[in-house]
């Protein structure tokens, strides 16, 4: 799932620089646009984790994603709002004790009755915002953004200032969770995340608990789809059950598809391509689902790999040249003889 030569990494190096430069060149608008669509990447890298990683298709990660949001909400004292190194702690925890508590028993079970169970956990969160007090109920409700401080000194910025100082706290963010994701893959851990995903009861043949390596990658996923959540805390200032419904997760699934499901960018490039798409259709035509759905049925029929999947054939062949079985199978076999 990641880039197998130097120049795969300097391509990436080179998308995050432009990416950084993108508050420079286009107006205020478009950078709010930029955070949306980062936030979204976000979401989807922590799903992907699940998804493509591990094999774990859920219908329920977007709970954990409105629980952060909901989380900084319910700390944040309604005359002022709390430092960013209080609240991002405190949402990113309160998301990995859920995702702790929904993934003990979902993990339970399998294949399609493991997704029926995190969608039924997702939907008790959503009802109990949408149908409670909690959270303002269905209208939702404002909160205190997180501010910028540390020990009592805060940075202050202007209106202007505050979109693209949030813009380059999404962008670091996203960095650093591409980068943590591509470290845990080359760790053990991930290998046997991969081994799951290719072949489970070869896994447990082999040794592996693996029912406590599916629990902490759903709790890792959960935690980082707690810092996509936060991050929309700060960015929108509100906070309401749509936050927590299954079409969040819905969505998350359709960019990791839309960008490629065997790569870790591939999740990111499909986040920014999926905003940037629902953005132009909405120019076109008042139709915009319509067209949404026209080009993602476009990508899904052509490129079965995703966006991402354009530039990887070649390498994805000569794994195959190389050993006659996809990488992901190699890296199962590798396990099993230490």
């Amino acid at each position: 799932m990641l880039p197998e030569s130097k120049l795969g990494w300097m391509g990436l190096a080179l998308g995050a620089a432009v990416l950084a430069a993108v508050p420079l060149f286009v107006r205020p608008y478009y950078v709010e646009l930029g955070t949306y669509a980062l936030i979204a990447a976000m979401l989807a890298l922590s799903l992907n984790l699940l998804v493509g990683c591990t094999g774990l298709v859920s219908l329920g990660h977007g709970a954990f994603y409105g629980l952060a949001a909901y989380t900084v909400y319910l700390i944040t004292p309604e005359e002022h709002g709390l430092s960013l190194l209080v609240t991002l702690p405190v949402a990113v925890l309160a998301a990995g004790v859920a995702a702790l508590v929904v993934g003990a028993l979902s993990l339970r079970t399998r294949g399609f009755f493991f997704l029926m169970v995190t969608l039924a956990f997702g939907q008790m969160l959503f009802f109990l915002f949408h149908d409670t007090k909690i959270g303002g109920g269905a209208d939702g409700a404002f909160l205190a953004r997180p501010t910028l401080s540390l020990l009592g000194f805060e940075l202050e910025l202007t209106r202007r200032q505050r979109p693209v100082a949030i813009y380059y706290i999404g962008l670091v963010q996203m960095v650093a969770m591409y980068a943590g994701l591509a470290l845990l893959l080359r760790s053990l851990f991930g290998r046997v995340l991969e081994g799951i995903r290719v072949n489970e009861n070869r896994m447990q043949a082999i040794g592996y608990n693996t029912y406590r390596y599916k629990l902490a990658a759903f709790v890792i996923a959960g935690m980082l789809a707690g810092v996509a959540g936060h991050m929309w805390a700060l960015h929108r200032g509100f906070v309401n059950p749509e936050l927590v419904g299954w079409h969040r997760s819905a969505e998350a699934l359709l960019m990791i598809l839309f960008g490629g499901l065997n790569t870790l960018h591939g999740p990111i490039l499909g986040a920014l391509a999926f905003t940037g798409l629902g953005e132009v259709a909405q120019l076109l035509t008042e139709r915009k689902l319509l067209v949404e759905g026209l080009v993602i049925l476009f990508v899904v029929l052509l490129l079965p790999n995703g966006l991402s999947g354009m530039r990887l054939p070649g390498g994805w062949k000569r794994g195959l040249a190389a050993t006659g079985r996809p990488p992901a199978e190699r890296g199962a076999e590798s396990l099993r003889h230490g």
